[in-house]
């Protein structure tokens, strides 16, 4: 087996690309490098990667260095020759934010990548981690590139790729509908998108949209938190379900309840404070005033530590963080 993954190495470290591909033609190789302007399309090759991985070995160790507490010499204690031959997925996800010693030690192990270890390096922009850069196409290096979509054009272009992906075929008039309501968010944009395709048959059509769009619900990080800080348990989960399903970020999600809470803490704490010290205006003041009605100190401090840590799962350090999610409603729903 090792032989084999030995091989395997060498033969992709030698192979000379010409270019760059797109994000979704991302392949494992013994360092991939994901140069990721959009972040949605970045963390969907970072995605297909770990999925592959697992296909490879169904017992690969995955493990996430962050940049910003890495130390010298840690990605050498992860990517070691092991014993036994064991595979591992070591993923960066902000290479960009790294110090010199990442830099240093990241461009130093591409030299001489380790045959059952896969590095993903991921760097959504920016000048810094020029040295790693320089050294990934100097020692051709994978690599995937997710532009920016931005432009109206970048974005019919991208729904008229998800539909050409999938096999399906979808009318001018419709890719125009759904860039004219959801091109603001890309997320939402290819949640709609993917709906469509699981749901419609045949061709799509603008009418699909339209019929699509008349009974959206707009279940965003706010409504989902208000219903969760007013205990209402259900309506809540279902907001959360509904939000995840067409697109919205799991970290935006604990975001948008990490507020609410932080809100009614400090109504609870300083209730006399003006809404100027308290960061707010006065209309939210009133508002969470009477949110705050329900809340005693015991059901604060459930929530404050239930938001910690699914900000932690969502951010990696679970394999569930839709999991965490929904726990989170309901320490944060008082049940």
């Amino acid at each position: 087996m090792k032989n084999v993954r030995t091989l395997w190495h060498s033969l992709h470290m030698a192979q000379n690309r010409k270019a760059s591909k797109q994000w979704f033609e991302a392949d494992l190789a013994p360092v991939v490098l994901i140069q990721s302007k959009e972040p949605l399309l970045g963390e969907r090759a970072v995605s297909k990667l770990r999925d592959l991985a697992r296909k490879a070995d169904p017992a690969v160790e995955m493990i996430r260095l962050e940049s910003g507490s890495y130390e010298s010499g840690e990605l050498a204690i992860h990517t070691s020759p092991s014993l036994f031959g064991e595979a591992r997925f070591v993923y960066i996800p902000e290479l960009e934010a790294g110090s010199p010693a990442l830099f240093d030690d990241v461009a130093k192990y591409m030299e001489h990548p380790e045959p059952d270890v896969t590095l993903v390096l991921r760097h959504n922009g920016g000048n810094a981690g020029r040295k790693v850069l320089t050294a990934a196409q100097r020692l051709n290096v994978a690599t995937f590139v997710a532009n920016e979509v931005k432009r109206p054009g970048d974005k019919m272009d991208f729904v008229r790729e998800e539909v050409r992906r999938a096999g399906r075929r979808i009318e001018a008039e419709a890719v125009q509908a759904l860039v004219d309501a959801l091109g603001s968010d890309l997320a939402e944009l290819a949640a709609m998108t993917s709906q469509l395709l699981g749901d419609v048959e045949g061709n799509i059509t603008s009418q699909h949209v339209h019929q699509y769009q008349s009974g959206r619900v707009e279940a965003t990080a706010f409504a989902v938190a208000d219903a969760a800080v007013a205990g209402q348990t259900g309506e809540a989960l279902t907001l959360l379900r509904h939000a995840l399903a067409t697109g919205a970020s799991a970290p935006a999600l604990v975001g948008g309840i990490a507020l609410k809470v932080r809100q009614i803490a400090k109504v609870s704490i300083r209730p006399s404070l003006p809404a100027s010290k308290l960061g707010m205006q006065s209309w939210q003041i009133d508002r969470v005033r009477r949110e705050a009605r329900g809340w005693n100190e015991a059901r604060l401090r459930r929530a404050v530590m239930a938001v910690a840590t699914a900000d932690a799962a969502v951010k990696g350090e679970s394999d569930d963080p839709e999991y965490a999610l929904e726990k989170l409603v309901l320490t944060v729903a008082g049940k």
